[in-house]
């Protein structure tokens, strides 16, 4: 189970890695055609469908598994983190098995919405024909992550793990 955690993390890490990506390509592409329409008068051209299609499902979708391992996510506790015993143990597991089961189905239906796009060869037209399988396929990616992600602790939380 040590080791399937280690892979977990390093898959999380890529993942994370590649969200940042896209958040400085975001930066950077906005900038340019910023600087483009002000100087020359023209925008960049590529700028407004490669940060709606691809990038920002990317920036957001990505990191969800790394953020959620790193305690950085935003919450609203309703239940308090630091209640001790068995009744808390087991709100802590519902809770990540219910949140597990919510990204279970996200990671389901957005699958099947990429994949539609896939079969069907679904284009976005512009100045480029953006493929948009490609585009619809980092929301089932992250939040898949997510919810082994969440399954993974919820076996750890639950004590579960036998060989750790």
């Amino acid at each position: 189970m040590k080791n399937f955690g280690r892979y977990l993390a390093r898959v999380e890490d890529i993942l994370h890695y590649a969200g940042c990506l896209a958040l400085l390509t975001v930066a950077v592409l906005l900038n340019a055609d910023i600087l483009s329409r002000l100087v020359f008068g023209i925008p960049v051209q590529i700028q407004f469908e490669m940060t709606e299609l691809y990038l920002m499902p990317a920036l957001a979708c990505l990191s969800l598994s790394r953020v959620f391992r790193d305690g950085g996510h935003l919450a609203l506790d309703i239940v308090p983190e630091g209640g001790a015993g068995s009744p808390w143990r087991f709100v802590r597991i519902g809770r990540m098995l219910l949140a597990a089961a919510f990204f279970a189905v996200v990671t389901w239906m957005s699958g099947q919405f990429a994949f539609r796009a896939f079969a069907r060869g679904e284009i976005e037209f512009g100045v480029i024909d953006w493929p948009l399988g490609w585009a619809y396929l980092t929301v089932p990616l992250g939040c898949c992550v997510l919810m082994v992600r969440l399954v993974y602790e919820t076996i750890r939380e639950g004590g579960l793990n036998t060989s750790a």
